[in-house]
């Protein structure tokens, strides 16, 4: 079985409040944006990889593991090379995860990272996401996207939107999602992912000052496109703007190449732009 998880932007980000458990509330617009995405195979115990030759063509040496109990085998392939744990990977997290609650057959997981880590587009998230559901169906099991919503917000705070995959309004950590009519028609969706910078999740949250908006979200979104320039905003670009400027003036050069809206995406790095067709 493969999939394309496809990542996301977010139309307005407001950190309302922090937490007693040490999350923060939040509102958004999760929007998925199919432009950017991974490739993920997932077949169950020897059955045969149709992917597998494809990625040692490209990539040459991968990067693999299995399970202390071998009945998982995870591969990634990434052009800038793989730092992490694979089975720290989100995918791999799906996994076990399904496996605390139900009897899953060894399965083989092959996973392609063409979108860029630490750029605010939730990769990784929609990589969990999609796997929790293919493993799911392998496994011959019926979950329903309520449930399988549920689980991924286990596995993090953005990944309950993948398992809808249509623009929805996120509140609490981002996992209370409820869905939204977005009407962009007359106008193009771009991303720009700036090369070099990656932005942590700790730096973006690093100094920021939770607060309750002018307007709510709802209603900035309800307003023309062309009035969010000014009501639209993400509280992340303060502080990552502080640290790394260059993202400030990605921002401005895409208002002077004609975006009738842009803003950074999540923490960052990337951004998006609106344009009229």
């Amino acid at each position: 079985m493969i999939t394309h998880p496809n990542v996301k932007i977010n139309l307005g980000l407001h950190v309302l409040r922090k937490r007693p458990d040490g999350f923060h509330d939040l509102e958004t617009l999760f929007v998925p944006y199919p432009g950017i995405h991974d490739v993920l195979e997932i077949v169950t115990g020897d059955d045969y990889s149709r992917t597998l030759a494809g990625l040692r063509k490209r990539y040459g040496t991968l990067t693999q593991a299995i399970s202390p109990d071998g009945k998982l085998m995870i591969t990634l392939a990434r052009k800038e090379g793989v730092d992490w744990d694979p089975l720290k990977d989100l995918s791999a997290k799906a996994y076990f995860l399904l496996a605390e609650n139900y009897k899953l057959p060894p399965m083989k997981i092959y996973l392609e990272k063409l979108s860029p880590v630490g750029a605010g587009l939730g990769g990784g998230s929609a990589d969990a996401a999609f796997a929790l559901r293919m493993i799911a169906q392998l496994a011959g099991l019926s979950l329903q996207n309520a449930l399988l919503a549920a689980y991924a917000a286990r596995l993090g705070s953005d990944c309950a939107f993948f398992i809808y995959n249509r623009p929805m309004l996120g509140t609490g950590r981002g996992e209370i999602l409820e869905p939204y009519n977005l009407d962009l028609s007359g106008y193009e969706l771009e991303v720009y992912v700036p090369e070099g910078i990656a932005v942590s999740t700790a730096d973006a949250y690093r100094g920021i000052v939770p607060k309750l908006p002018e307007k709510a979200l709802r209603d900035i979104l309800a307003q023309p496109v062309e009035s969010w320039k000014e009501d639209l905003e993400n509280d992340f670009e303060q502080t990552v703007f502080a640290k790394y400027p260059q993202l400030r003036e990605v921002k401005e050069k895409l208002y002077r190449e004609g975006a009738v809206y842009a803003a950074m995406s999540g923490s960052g790095s990337a951004f998006f732009r609106i344009k009229k067709n």
